[in-house]
């Protein structure tokens, strides 16, 4: 069965085993070496998007940590993902704490009001956990992308070192997203993909449907050596009650990202 936390556990082991290091995004942001051709380690930097069940999100962590891995955990400012006692105990696993923001959304489409609630909402974050990276979470029912905040602020004024779909050279980085609970859901997803390197990344033989189509190609060698990972930890769980839950839910949610994309 796929997108269980043993499975998650399971592509991780044998990423290490490959000897991929893994980055969070905010030391990745530091490191402008790792962006260098010259650099030649293989390396992934681990995120996840906390969209809901944040309970979730400290199963990961925990596993991570029990791997020695330290990964960056994206929080969003809505009480489906916003668990401050989670938010500390991920903290202080040593992972990343980042602010998941949709502001342009949540105040439908008003640039100014929107930056008003970033900047709000990242003092709340940072009253409990140090954060100096952001990432956009992408809304796909609404007409707003929230990245478009910063065509008239600067975020970097703030503290703040990077954002993932703004700062990463994807030239050199390969992006893997579960979105869709699929590997391979560029194609129902409305914001969360890289359309400018996608066809190149398929010619390449890099597209993967499920976590063992992954690990297989680990194994044979036949996988990039630079990635960023990003995953929904809601969509990861050994309870087979949500697992059935989550699978019926998101395959209704394809189905209207696939119209919506079209």
């Amino acid at each position: 069965m796929d997108f269980t936390l043993k499975k998650y556990r399971k592509l991780l082991t044998v990423l290490q085993g490959a000897g991929y290091l893994f980055q969070t995004y905010g030391s990745s942001c530091t490191s402008p070496f790792l962006f260098d051709n010259r650099y030649k380690e293989r390396f992934c930097i681990l995120r996840h998007d906390v969209d809901l069940k944040p309970q979730n999100s400290m199963a990961t962590a925990r596993i991570e940590a029990e791997l020695g891995i330290n990964a960056s955990y994206y929080f969003r400012a809505v009480p489906e993902s916003w668990d401050e006692d989670i938010i500390c105990k991920i903290a202080s696993l040593g992972h990343e704490i980042g602010y998941h923001y949709e502001s342009l959304t949540t105040c439908k489409g008003d640039v100014d009001k929107a930056y008003d609630d970033f900047c709000m909402n990242l003092e709340r974050l940072r009253q409990i956990v140090p954060v100096c990276t952001i990432c956009m979470h992408g809304s796909p029912r609404s007409p707003y992308d929230s990245k478009d905040i910063w065509k008239k602020y600067d975020y970097k004024v703030l503290g703040i070192v990077g954002e993932p779909y703004l700062d990463t050279d994807f030239s050199q980085i390969f992006y893997l997203t579960d979105t869709g609970r699929r590997w391979d859901g560029a194609k129902v997803s409305v914001r969360d993909k890289i359309p400018v390197y996608q066809d190149e990344w398929v010619r390449k033989g890099w597209t993967f449907h499920s976590t063992d189509d992954i690990i297989r190609a680990i194994k044979r060698g036949m996988f990039p050596e630079r990635l960023m990972m990003t995953t929904h930890p809601q969509r990861w769980t050994d309870n087979m009650m949500d697992w059935g839950r989550e699978i019926l839910l998101q395959h209704a949610k394809n189905v209207v990202k696939r119209l919506m994309t079209h």
